[in-house]
């Protein structure tokens, strides 16, 4: 069993909503209601932002129009394919600065920008970093949360140090993709571990996404992908935070043994190898902020089933 005041460190607003998205692709009238029934569950307290699509909100519009307030996290889902991209995000972004597009009634929290890959050999990611950061700028949105999500090409392992670099000095957020539906869209805990350890040497906080349903590393039973869990990320993400290791923080992502993580009042292990309350708190406050998550019950309902939480 998690302490209560461990499980709050850990846990707080940490499942953001993102039912609209594949494998689950509810329809928005269920979705909406489906996220409204969990800020009335037992453990509402962990719930964080329902993930809404720019691009989804003249149909907010029409079904939000008089139902209770929610706190959303907007991906800007120009097509990256376009020439015209940055003009197109620009466009998104004055809108809901002006809030023309978004019913009133739905808050926007946060942000989360997919940017196109890289056309030119000599380019790099500084400069379109620059740009999203001066937009926010100019239309007064540098309140908001908002987090970048580069593409897993070919150029990505060589790209990934100087991104983040450029995510701190542009006083942004990294959104790390962990999953999706084939077996190519799950990145290797090397790979994680890379993209964690630079988040944290550089003062990058981030979210995941994708594939994040279950709290353990696993092999999914029907797909046969490997798949990782949230749990190992949040750890893998104190372990960062406090310095371990390359290796201990990739080990700490492929653990598949529930048994391997302990908790304490005090703080939780891995193997023996210990992070203090206050090195959690850290590592949820300036690194893991939140994962998306198709569905609600499944985090929650592993969790209760491990004997972690009641």
């Amino acid at each position: 069993m998690i302490t209560e005041a461990l499980a709050r460190a850990m846990f707080t607003g940490s499942i953001d909503y993102a039912g609209l998205f594949p494998p689950a692709q509810l329809p928005l009238p269920e979705a909406y209601a489906a996220y409204r029934r969990a800020l009335q569950s037992r453990h509402a307290w962990m719930l964080g932002r329902f993930i809404v699509p720019f691009s989804r909100f003249p149909e907010s519009l029409a079904l939000l129009a008089d139902a209770p307030a929610i706190e959303a996290s907007v991906i800007l889902d120009a097509p990256r394919e376009s020439t015209l991209w940055l003009n197109e995000i620009s466009q998104r972004l004055e809108a809901i600065a002006d809030g023309s597009r978004a019913p009133a009634n739905l808050r926007v929290g946060s942000l989360e920008i997919p940017v196109p890959s890289l056309r030119a050999a000599r380019e790099n990611y500084g400069a379109v970093l620059s740009q999203i950061g001066a937009l926010l700028d100019r239309f007064g949105l540098r309140h908001l949360p908002c987090y970048v999500e580069f593409p897993r090409d070919e150029r990505w392992p060589r790209e990934m140090l100087g991104a983040v670099e450029s995510l701190a000095r542009t006083r942004l957020r990294s959104k790390i993709r962990c999953g999706g539906l084939v077996a190519e869209a799950f990145p290797a805990p090397a790979e994680l571990a890379s993209h964690l350890r630079a988040c944290a040497e550089h003062g990058v906080a981030w979210k995941a996404t994708a594939g994040l349903h279950h709290p353990i590393a696993r092999r999914g039973p029907d797909s046969g992908f490997e798949m990782h869990g949230f749990v190992n990320l949040l750890t893998a993400s104190c372990f960062a935070t406090r310095g371990a290791p390359f290796e201990e923080i990739e080990a700490v992502l492929a653990e598949r043994s529930s048994e391997a993580f302990l908790f304490a009042e005090d703080g939780l292990s891995w193997r023996g190898r210990r992070c203090d309350m206050a090195t959690v708190e850290r590592a949820r406050a300036a690194g893991f902020l939140s994962f998306g998550s198709c569905s609600i019950d499944e985090p929650v309902d592993d969790l209760v089933a491990l004997g972690w939480l009641v």
